[in-house]
């Protein structure tokens, strides 16, 4: 690789010269400026020894499955059949299915000198077989510590008869777009492969689950590069190869990381239990637009909108309700929604952190006590409520483009109301209204207006005309639809 680079004259000699230039023609010279050229960051010369010291410790994986083949279609005898005994013969002992063996290649890195390796998720998935082999040659059986399929990190161990080299893990929160790195792998089944480039963007959403916070980088990453390391200057792993985009399945220079501090929390835990711990924090949260953030009187549009709050969950216990904002969760800024889920999980379980919250017009300060989440837990339920079956009267709402009526026992049989939702049925949506572009329909319920309950449509007229009164274009309306309970900001007469 070769860098193109410039030389110039020192700026006092250069001023000088043109000063004895002017006085031999008699110029007359009043003010003379001379800028130096700005300084240039010197280019990496090579990455040769860097590559060097860190493919010993960089290993391909090879993983075996044995897959179940599908019978061969032969013919059906009837049981008890004299032919039975022929065609068995024939189509089984005569053919023998035997089960095929899906092979695949990934890569992988180890992190300690008695045998951790970490890869990813989906390189060994449903193996039966997982092989290491070495930048030396050498190949070992691997057994599996534990997988964690929501941020695709899986830890493996060998067994290996001297000590390991092996690399330590970065702080990528210091890692900043524009620096160098090096991803070494096994793209395409060819092993030692070695690509350069640069972090091209950080904290990338890529909807791969939900604590995405990937690095983005221009360093070629293929197929077989997945759970490879992606090295820092430093020859510290800055991320974990996992994921790129490519109409063609080969690299475009968008390849994405799992960022080194996710990945070591993720490893530190499978190595310790063999799955992962994660806090919980009990809350349904949504985005803060800056349409919600101006319903809820906020300067700015950031932090998660608790849309639900768990029952017997620590928020719930924490004095966290329906309609705050968290804006700082255990001293970190919320800066937006998908920041809390991954905050929350990183969290030390049984750890009591303080929350502070945005609630009505206030900055609240909660202390929570954070849970171990549990994959399968169950939410209790309100008791149920009886209404008697009244006819339910409408009020046309034309501020907000609804029509509204009670919540009677008809009209939760006729749209499928469980009997715990309290609040005003939504019986009629004006098209092109707010309401509707916001997806309002009837047979959603409003629950809160402007984070008060409503019980009648009378108390949503109410709660709309003290926005309008207030100055505020928009009101925050809490909507249950079906299962799903959100904020929905719907503008004053849009």
């Amino acid at each position: 690789m070769t860098f193109p680079s410039t030389s110039a004259a020192p700026s006092g000699l250069v001023a000088r010269g043109l000063m004895a230039l002017a006085l031999t023609f008699g110029l007359a010279l009043t003010a003379l400026t001379v800028q130096a050229p700005l300084a240039q960051a010197q280019p990496v010369a090579s990455f040769a020894d860097l590559a060097e010291r860190l493919s010993p410790s960089v290993v391909n994986i090879s993983t075996a499955q044995r897959v179940e083949r599908p019978g061969d279609g032969g013919p059906q005898v009837p049981e008890g059949s004299p032919f039975e005994d022929l065609f068995k013969d024939f189509f089984e002992n005569g053919q023998p299915r035997a089960p095929q063996t899906v092979q695949s290649l990934g890569s992988g890195f180890v992190i300690s000198a008695e045998g951790y390796i970490v890869t990813n998720n989906h390189v060994i998935a449903e193996a039966d077989e997982i092989t290491i082999n070495f930048y030396n040659g050498v190949s070992l059986e691997a057994t599996l510590i534990g997988t964690d399929p929501k941020t695709d990190i899986a830890l493996l161990k060998v067994e290996p008869t001297e000590p390991l080299p092996f690399v330590n893990f970065a702080d990528s929160d210091a890692a900043r777009v524009g620096d160098w790195v090096l991803a070494i792998g096994n793209p395409f089944g060819l092993g030692g492969s070695v690509s350069a480039g640069i972090i091209s963007a950080r904290n990338r959403d890529i909807n791969a689950g939900p604590y995405d916070d990937f690095i983005q980088t221009d360093a070629a990453i293929n197929r077989g590069n997945s759970g490879g390391p992606l090295f820092d200057m430093n020859g510290d792993v800055v991320g974990v190869n996992s994921a790129i985009i490519s109409p063609t399945g080969n690299s475009v220079g968008i390849g994405f990381a799992v960022p080194a501090n996710l990945a070591k929390g993720v490893v530190d835990q499978l190595r310790e239990y063999g799955v992962t711990r994660r806090g919980w924090l009990g809350v349904r949260i949504q985005t803060v637009n800056d349409e919600m953030a101006e319903a809820l009187g906020m300067e700015n549009a950031m932090g998660a909108l608790v849309a639900d709050v768990t029952d017997g969950g620590p928020a719930k216990e924490g004095g966290v309700e329906a309609g705050d904002v968290i804006i700082k969760f255990d001293g970190q800024d919320v800066e937006q929604m998908r920041d809390l889920p991954r905050m929350v999980a990183e969290t030390e379980v049984d750890k009591a952190v303080r929350v502070v919250v945005f609630r009505k017009g206030k900055t609240l300060t909660l202390k929570v006590t954070i849970a171990l989440l549990e994959e399968d837990g169950t939410q209790a339920s309100a008791p149920a409520t009886e209404d008697g079956g009244a006819e339910s009267k409408a009020l046309e709402l034309a501020q907000l483009g609804l029509t509204l009526g009670d919540l009677t026992s008809d009209a939760r049989t006729e749209f499928g109301i469980a009997d715990d939702v309290t609040g005003v049925l939504i019986t009629g949506v004006t098209e092109a209204g707010s309401a509707a572009e916001k997806g309002l329909r009837p047979g959603d319920v409003i629950v809160e207006v402007g984070q008060e309950p409503v019980a009648a449509p009378e108390d949503v007229e109410a709660k709309v005309n003290e926005a309008l009164e207030a100055g505020r274009g928009s009101v925050l309306l809490l909507v249950q639809s079906g299962g799903d309970l959100r904020f929905v900001p719907v503008t004053i007469g849009g």
